[in-house]
This record gives C-alpha cells, sequence and structure tokens, in this order.
C-alpha cells in the first residue's frame, strides 16, 4: 500500500476500531489459480500472541480452506469510512484556485499467516462469539443465541461451515484525512461531511489532528 508518512495510521486504538466497526474484511489468498479474494466477518483479538488474531468461518463449499494452506501468507483489507471531498469546500480555494477534487478515507491492512480448522469445537466458539458480538448492536434488547435454533438443524450449519484463524504478523493502516489541508480547509470539508451524514470520516478526521 503506498503510504505517504503524513497519512500513516499508527495509532493502535484508532486502527482496532476501523476493524471492529467495518468488521467485514477482504482476504486475500494466492491459490492453484492466482490470487483469489473472499468477503468475511472477522472478529479481532487483539492481545493474542505477539500481534493479535483474527478468526473467522467460511463455507465448506468454498475451495479457499483446501487452496490455501496453514502457515501460507494472507492479507486482510478492512475498508473504514470513506468520501469523496470537493475542492468547492476549501476557502482556499475561492482565493487562488489551486485545489482539486480528492477522496478521504481510513484502511487497515492485516498481514499474517493463515490457519485451517476443520474442527467442530473451535467452528462452534467462532459463530458464538461473532453472534453475540453482532446481536448486541443489532438486537440488544433480544439478542439471538445459538441455543434458539433447534440442535440438529444448528449442528448441519456447523458442519457445512470451515474455522479460520489469522495470526497477525503485521498491521498498517492509512487515514487519508487532509492533513496535508490548511486547517481552515480541513474544518470547513468536515463540515460539510457533517451535513452529507459522513460523520464517521468527519469525526475522524477533527481526530486526527489532535
Amino acid at each position: 500500500m503506498y503510504l505517504p508518512p503524513h497519512f500513516e495510521e499508527t495509532r493502535p486504538t484508532e486502527l482496532h476500531r476501523i476493524i471492529a466497526e467495518h468488521s467485514l474484511g477482504t482476504m486475500v489468498t494466492t491459490g492453484p489459480q492466482g490470487l483469489d479474494a473472499n468477503h468475511l466477518p472477522f472478529l479481532l483479538e487483539p492481545t493474542a500472541g505477539e500481534h493479535g488474531r483474527l478468526l473467522a468461518h467460511v463455507a465448506r463449499a468454498n475451495p479457499v480452506w483446501t487452496e490455501a494452506k496453514t502457515g501460507d501468507d494472507v492479507l486482510v483489507i478492512f475498508r473504514g469510512a470513506e468520501a469523496y471531498v470537493s475542492p468547492n469546500w476549501y476557502p482556499s480555494k475561492h482565493e487562488a484556485h489551486r485545489q482539486v477534487p480528492t477522496w478521504n478515507y481510513q484502511v487497515v491492512h492485516v498481514h499474517g499467516r493463515i490457519v485451517i480448522h476443520d474442527n467442530e469445537r473451535f467452528v462452534r466458539g467462532v459463530v458464538a462469539r461473532l453472534t453475540r458480538t453482532h446481536e448486541a448492536a443489532a438486537n440488544p434488547d433480544a439478542p439471538w443465541q445459538m441455543g434458539d435454533a433447534p440442535t440438529d438443524y444448528l449442528d448441519r450449519m456447523l458442519a457445512a461451515i470451515v474455522g479460520i484463524e489469522i495470526e497477525i504478523t503485521r498491521i498498517e493502516g492509512k487515514s487519508k484525512l487532509s492533513q496535508n489541508r490548511e486547517g481552515r480547509d480541513r474544518d470547513t470539508a468536515a463540515a460539510e461531511l457533517d451535513v452529507r451524514g459522513e460523520m464517521e470520516l468527519s469525526a475522524a478526521m477533527r481526530n486526527a489532528h489532535k
């Protein structure tokens, strides 16, 4: 990833926030047909091992779990908030007309080694944790639980998936948030994004300069 120093995101709390709030990651692997990308909801364990780990599962029918071997290098991409930024939003543009459009965004690249878990106990644990995490936000008053499903049905569903673990070796993040613009230009761009409902991105722009 092209990463100018002024856009490099090194704050662990911000990197972990982006992963947690945008947990549908793109897992890139290399197999017999070359590069492959799968889109999976991941759970981050930041304190596991030296750099943390990611947990997920795939359909047993998905060939990725047989084509990617335990120990292979993988890349998982988490795309955070993003939006177009017009030069008309900058006060400096109306004075000198020396501004061009851009795109602000946040993204995290997680590098690691894949571990395949064709193991019912592991899969059940991953599904339970993913369910608790997302049901807490989706249905806080009456969250769905695995015990709500009939045992035989749930057993069939679990048998149809395979567990994925990513042992993280490196995390790199990019927060392109107008750090290279004048303060007044950043402020007005963030205010315009607020008007357009892009509050996560505008908040990130303001927090990047604290």
